[in-house]
């Protein structure tokens, strides 16, 4: 009876054991199933788009928008970095044309590519990328007397991170060797130009980083309010580094000034001219997950072209005699804005 009853017990005991286990390997696929859900998000993208291409697709873009089929320039700069493998460098105006005639009736570049695997990946980055920089857009302009008036329409609406009036000169030096400290390649587009020439937010967004840091110098971290972009502006000037107001936690209008060109940085002492030549450092960051933001599968664009698109829209602005601080003269309207930012243009 005793050894019936151990055996009892021993098979019961099995049994409990399998289950646990069973439970346990099912858990433990299900998290992982679950995390790696939580992790599907795009961890590296090449900006590779020529001026061309994007002068191009915008054109597209603008011109098709009040038409019954819109073109999207990120469809079209998606389905361009499907046929050419995210290579521009032999893009030709003829390629839109030829997706054009392709479109025939079915109307959306979407349709088109629906079949394609790499489309959606493409389309997801470009419109993450681009987000901010066409849209509809009221604002005011100079009326042709002195004075200003309101006109509205669709097109551009960043801005050039140099303001109107104000000479500079860059190239393409992504990925370019810098030593200070350690050696590590050079994610922006510099800018160089003039100690004191006022910088302008490329677009609307909350500031998420200010202050010294001794690569970058006085520099300002903004965040577009969707959240998938964060603007790098760094080397800010000595002494007089931001624009009025500007603080942790601003929120900023498109073509506003934040700050003044300068040479600060490489030095951990703060508020050292440590660079030689006077420049805009300009950074621009993809954010598809918030672990991306400080930590791994960073991905930093290469905004040369970009930058050279964007100064066909420079912001005029005014110097205060008072203070020398400048300003933007043309308010832009728009609901995205709240009204507590009227008080930074003129």
């Amino acid at each position: 009876m005793l050894i019936k009853l151990n055996k009892n017990k021993f098979a019961a005991g099995l049994i409990i054991f399998f289950a646990c286990v069973i439970g346990s390997v099912i858990a433990f696929f299900f998290a992982s199933a679950q995390q790696s859900a939580e992790k599907n998000y795009i961890k590296w993208f090449e900006f590779n788009v020529s001026e061309k291409a994007l002068e191009d697709a915008m054109a597209l873009d603008i011109e098709t928008y009040d038409m019954l089929y819109h073109i999207s320039w990120t469809d079209t700069l998606a389905y361009l970095a499907c046929k050419n493998g995210n290579n521009f460098s032999h893009y030709k105006s003829s390629d839109i044309k030829s997706m054009q005639e392709k479109l025939g009736d079915i109307y959306t570049v979407d349709d088109l590519m629906k079949d394609n695997k790499y489309y959606a990946f493409y389309k997801e980055a470009f419109s993450a990328a681009l987000g901010g920089i066409l849209g509809e857009y009221e604002k005011q302009a100079p009326d042709g007397s002195g004075g200003k008036k309101t006109v509205s329409g669709y097109g551009l609406v960043a801005y050039s991170p140099i303001a109107e009036g104000f000479s500079y000169s860059h190239y393409d030096d992504f990925g370019n060797s810098r030593s200070y400290g350690y050696r590590r390649q050079h994610l922006g587009n510099d800018l160089m130009g003039y100690v004191g020439t006022p910088i302008t937010a490329i677009e609307g967004g909350t500031v998420e980083a200010i202050g010294w840091n001794q690569y970058g110098g006085w520099r300002l971290g903004i965040r577009s309010f969707d959240g998938k972009r964060s603007y790098y502006y760094a080397h800010l000037r000595k002494g007089r580094p931001y624009a009025e107001g500007i603080e942790l936690g601003t929120q900023v209008k498109a073509g506003q000034v934040i700050g003044y060109m300068g040479m600060t940085g490489y030095s951990t002492k703060s508020d050292v001219n440590g660079m030689s030549v006077p420049h805009l450092h300009l950074g621009l960051q993809l954010i598809f997950d918030e672990s991306q933001k400080e930590g791994t599968n960073q991905i930093w664009l290469d905004v040369y072209n970009l930058v050279k698109l964007l100064s066909k829209n420079r912001a005029t602005v005014t110097k205060s005699a008072e203070t020398g601080e400048y300003k933007r003269k043309y308010d832009i309207i728009s609901p995205d804005y709240p009204e507590t930012l009227q008080k930074y243009f003129d």
